[in-house]
């Protein structure tokens, strides 16, 4: 206890150098340990039990610059260390989180890191979704008013899962597909503190699925972002928007904020053709209204200045047109929920949280619109025909009663799944040398109620654990930071992998150099492993397939990635400008192909897996299956830059440009995804552009405060299932046009390629006074006729004015 008591303590407050404010939430770190605070409410921090030595103290406060200070502590030191900060908008004095999974300065972080903090959200009146279209290394494409689908280097599907998204700590995919939340959502825009884009495989940090990238959304803690806001918004297309958010700090030990909002408006005119046979239909019943009900609070409970207890709520319940690579969906009151507790101290993390999901009368537009057309040609009423038209297809046949029969053909999707999950980490520092470990669980309770997963007798329920170790030592004579991490995951149905990630960042005062390997994996979604749609005509592959011939179709596996990357970040030539630079390359094993069918009327499928087919799913025809396997190897490569040039504390120039290129061994038979004998491009749908640029200008002032900037995409083909976006081609060179622009390829309709446009936005705001503002943003301002996506309308010109309304708040801390 003596020597213990011989340690030394650092304490003192941070202020805001302009107003000599308190900074309330701002880190106060010493270099090279895990010894940290965060000030309270009057700027005060408490750094205890110190060992005597040598230190460098980093204090940085999101928004401000930050300041590192030289300091030594000796036996019973009771040092007092006070700090003014002053405000800055230069991005080598950005603080990331996801990175690493703790604060820390984004030069520092082992990974390519694209920020879109609350200012950024806060002063751009459109979707705030639109912002990732500024960032380097993302594929950004736009479906409609209102969709939104972001992807990262490549890759690109109407079904995307490759890269993760985490709100909270919380994985925000849908539980059955997989896929992104997206605008299902349930936290609103006023509430973001931040949003982290993370370019490459972080699969060691947050599990399958953070396969060539992760997202991670960040919310506002309601200590340092006290008051309310109100906002209206209205915008062509019948847009029309209302939020409100209210945070507030009872007592030192606890705080609160409560959030809410209603979105609606109508999509671009655009109906999908419908081929039954060569002769294309209209969707049926097509809905082109949409609309988002968001709601939600969290309490925080302070047990002490370092130690939170917080839990929180949330709901959404959606109404849109969801773009598949089957066709669109019509969403139809999709409600998303959530309830999560989180235990968050110094050496301690623990999360748990629970998803439902729940949605009645959602159905698949392609399959209903088939069904509708069986009946009415064979002489069936139009009200007959539209209600018979959720469940079942008539097939006429010579000489049966009624002129033939009908079969399941379901194109409803219901769905009451669940998703619970819980981690806890302990982490600790010994000289130094920072240690994590940690343990993840997930159990997955899906539920269909039979209408497109194989779960007749029952909710399917998964299992899966994680495991996790990081290591990270810190050669304080060069300064070089040693990052290794290992991550085991055991999944119920496709078993266990180890995913290594490895990293070296060496520091300077201007920046810093880093090499990262890293490995991610792509999971097979319960809809892969276990779908059942329109009467078996879709089959997951969680169990392989045995056909006539006795051809053996294996079961999937995890797609996987192991990347490369070296890396630059920090000023160049001065403080103006900094710079972000990346190049990588990628190996990219076991693809989780499109929809594939896998048999013929002559050599049909008898089982899957041990179960005679009949018995998986009665009425099957076992000659036409559509499934999933895995194919394949392709090397990918490409590079990435950022430039954000600063004329003035009011006036930013910003620069990316991305490229991407990959190399496909064409005569390796094990890259035939669709197994006909012939490996083409559409083999593997890389669907993104070779090069993509964007250019802006931003201006901040007191009072007008706004950006203009430019998107350049090169023209590229799209292919994703039964969707192609492509130019007039010979994909074989049998001489024969497999691809025709502007003509029906396969059961869908060939626009042509995507992309090859130049784009302009603007978005302009006025501060009337401290409280009230008023913005405006134009997307697309010369409406140019620009198709971003299959199966989805041409994005005209969009426009949104919005009025804001703020009280009660503490300018300087409401970020």
């Amino acid at each position: 206890m003596a020597a213990y008591a011989q340690k030394g303590n650092v304490s003192g407050t941070v202020t805001d150098a302009n107003t000599q404010e308190p900074l309330k939430g701002t880190s106060v770190v010493l270099r090279g340990t895990n010894i940290g605070a965060v000030t309270d409410s009057n700027g005060k921090y408490l750094l205890k039990n110190i060992d005597a030595g040598e230190y460098a103290l980093d204090v940085f406060y999101i928004g401000y610059g930050t300041i590192s200070r030289n300091i030594v502590v000796n036996d019973n030191d009771a040092l007092v260390e006070n700090f003014s900060l002053s405000e800055s908008s230069a991005m080598i004095d950005e603080v990331v989180i996801s990175a690493n999974r703790r604060p820390q300065k984004v030069t520092r972080a082992p990974a390519t890191v694209n920020i879109i903090n609350s200012e950024d959200i806060e002063r751009y009146a459109g979707n705030p979704a639109e912002l990732a279209a500024r960032q380097k290394g993302v594929d950004y494409v736009r479906t409609g008013v209102q969709g939104i689908g972001i992807n990262i280097r490549g890759f690109n599907s109407a079904f995307n899962s490759k890269n993760l998204q985490v709100e909270d700590g919380r994985i925000s995919s849908l539980i059955a597909t997989g896929l992104p939340f997206g605008s299902f959502t349930t936290i609103i825009r006023d509430d973001i503190e931040r949003n982290e884009i993370i370019l490459g495989p972080n699969a060691a940090l947050y599990g399958p699925n953070a396969h060539n990238g992760l997202i991670s959304t960040i919310t506002k803690d309601p200590r340092s972002s006290e008051g309310t806001t109100i906002a209206l918004a209205g915008g062509n297309q019948k847009q029309f928007n209302v939020r409100a958010r209210h945070a507030q700090v009872v007592n030192d030990k606890f705080a609160f904020k409560v959030w809410g909002e209603r979105q609606q408006g109508e999509e671009f005119n655009y109906v999908d053709s419908v081929y039954v046979g060569t002769t294309a239909y209209p969707e049926l019943e097509l809905d082109r209204d949409f609309s988002v009900t968001r709601y939600g609070a969290s309490t925080y409970y302070s047990f002490n200045n370092r130690t939170d207890l917080i839990a929180s709520y949330g709901h959404s319940n959606n109404n849109n047109i969801g773009v598949t690579n089957a066709g669109r969906n019509q969403i139809k009151d999709w409600s998303i929920d959530y309830a999560q507790l989180k235990f968050v101290s110094p050496r301690v993390y623990a999360n748990v949280y629970h998803h439902w999901s729940n949605t009645e009368d959602t159905y698949a537009m392609n399959q209903r619109t088939q069904n509708y057309v069986s009946f009415i040609e064979n002489g069936f009423g139009e009200q007959e025909a539209r209600s018979r038209s959720f469940t079942e297809a008539f097939f006429p046949i010579q000489g049966a009663p009624g002129g033939g029969i009908t079969l399941p053909r379901g194109a409803v999707f219901k769905d009451a799944s669940r998703r619970l999950n819980a981690e806890a980490q302990y982490n600790n520092q010994i000289g130094n040398l920072l240690y994590v470990a940690g343990a993840q669980f997930q159990q997955d309770r899906a539920d269909s109620q039979g209408t497109y997963l194989l779960d007749q007798d029952g909710v399917i329920i998964i299992d899966q654990t994680g495991f996790y170790g990081q290591l990270e030592y810190n050669f304080e004579d060069i300064d070089l930071d040693v990052l290794l991490v290992g991550r085991y995951d055991d999944h119920e149905l496709y078993g266990g992998n180890f995913i290594p990630k490895a990293a070296l960042v060496k520091n300077y005062d201007f920046g810093s150099f880093r090499l990262t390997y890293g490995k991610g994996i792509a999971a097979p979604s319960i809809l892969n492993l276990s779908g059942n749609l329109f009467g078996g005509l879709v089959l997951g592959n969680g169990e392989g397939f045995t056909l006539q011939d006795g051809t053996q179709i294996p079961e999937l596996k995890v797609e996987t990635i192991r990347s490369l990357e070296a890396g630059y970040k920090g000023k160049l030539f001065g403080d103006k400008l900094f710079i972000d630079a990346n190049a990588y390359y990628n190996v990219s094993e076991d693809f989780l192909s499109p929809l594939l069918n896998i048999a013929q009327p002559d050599n049909p499928v008898v089982s899957r897996g041990a179960t005679p087919i009949n018995d998986v799913t009665p009425g099957a025809n076992g000659g036409f299956v559509l499934t999933y396997l895995n194919f394949g190897k392709v090397d990918t490569y490409g590079a990435d830059l950022g430039l954000n040039y600063y004329l003035n504390d009011r006036n930013r120039l910003a620069f990316n440009y991305s490229y991407f290129d990959y190399d496909l061994d064409l005569n390796d038979s094990a890259n035939d995804a669709n197994r006909d004998g012939v490996v083409t491009k559409t083999d593997l749908p890389i669907n993104t552009p070779k090069h993509k640029a964007n250019l802006g200008y931003y201006y901040t002032g007191d009072k007008f405060f706004g950006s203009i900037f430019s998107r350049w995409v090169q023209e590229y083909d799209f292919f994703s299932g039964i969707n192609v976006a492509a130019e007039t081609q010979d994909l074989n060179g049998d001489g024969v046009n497999e691809i025709v622009e502007n003509a029906r390829v396969g059961r869908t309709w060939n626009y042509g390629p995507l992309g090859g446009f130049v784009n302009f936005d603007i978005n302009l705001g006025y501060n009337i006074n401290e409280n009230l503002s008023l913005g405006a943003s134009v997307t697309n301002i010369f409406d140019s006729e620009v198709r971003e996506f299959v199966a989805s309308p041409v994005i005209g010109r969009l426009y949104l004015v919005e009025l804001k309304y703020q009280f009660g708040q503490n300018k300087k801390n409401k970020m």
